[in-house]
């Protein structure tokens, strides 16, 4: 247990020490375009990747990279931690999240994001979000970036299902790009506000795109990857420190009859 807090202490020390001279670096490059300034933001979240995979232990592996589609898409990811943000920047080619508006107010955070080209989102401007969400998506997509939504909106515990939201799915179809499907078990990892991260695997699943199309709406594409996600949600849960009791007990069981 004492390595473990000396492994998640040097985690945190260099996170402290990076993070500053990236952003600086980020505001420096604030007159660069797009995909330029994007590299800093991506350093950042791999430098810390690197750090969780070779000094905390933990690893991850991806199934079915063979699915992801050769032009932008929308990727629509379970949430379960903290380690998805990073992840998801290597697994994925150059991407943007959706974030709400306030998160911009916060000093430096928000000033960082913006130069992250996020899609903003003002919830209180209802009349007008709709058409401010089609024209940012699509200046995203001309400048070839892909777009992550966590569907539910926030990190839920494994084994836990949150109320999938249509968002995702409605920028596929406004946008004419794939829906990717993204499901993970970092959360037995990596608990939500947790200070101590876990080292193990990580597995992650890629499903097919789903591809919008005239008889295929929102809602269609949305519950088609609420099903797909929450199915290999139960098909990979059970093995980390943090994983639901039950997923636990199906797995043990399934391992016993084996």
């Amino acid at each position: 247990m004492l390595s473990l807090w000396l492994r998640n202490l040097l985690y945190w020390l260099v996170l402290i020490v990076i993070t500053p001279l990236f952003f600086f670096l980020l505001l420096l490059s604030a007159p660069l375009p797009r995909r330029a300034r994007h590299v800093f933001g991506v350093s950042w979240a791999l430098s810390l990747l690197w750090m969780l995979e070779h000094v905390i232990g933990l690893k991850y592996k991806v199934l079915g990279a063979e699915n992801l589609p050769a032009q932008p898409s929308v990727i629509c990811s379970k949430h379960q931690s903290g380690w998805e943000t990073l992840a998801l920047q290597k697994i994925f080619p150059w991407q943007v999240y959706v974030a709400k508006r306030e998160l911009t107010w916060i000093p430096v955070f928000g000033w960082g994001l913006v130069l992250m080209n996020p899609i903003i989102i003002n919830r209180s401007d209802r009349a007008n979000a709709n058409q401010r969400l089609l024209e940012q998506g699509l200046e995203r997509k001309r400048h070839r970036f892909w777009i992550t939504v966590f569907p539910e909106g926030t990190r839920t515990k494994p084994g836990a299902i949150g109320k999938y939201k249509l968002g995702a799915a409605r920028m596929a179809k406004q946008f004419d790009m794939p829906l990717v499907p993204v499901a993970h078990n970092a959360g037995e990892f990596w608990p939500r506000n947790a200070f101590l991260k876990y080292p193990g695997e990580i597995t992650v699943v890629v499903g097919k795109p789903i591809v919008p199309g005239e008889e295929l709406g929102p809602e269609a594409m949305m519950k088609e990857a609420e099903q797909w996600i929450e199915a290999r949600q139960r098909e990979i849960g059970g093995v980390g420190p943090f994983a639901d009791a039950d997923e636990k007990r199906k797995r043990l069981a399934a391992s016993a009859a084996a």
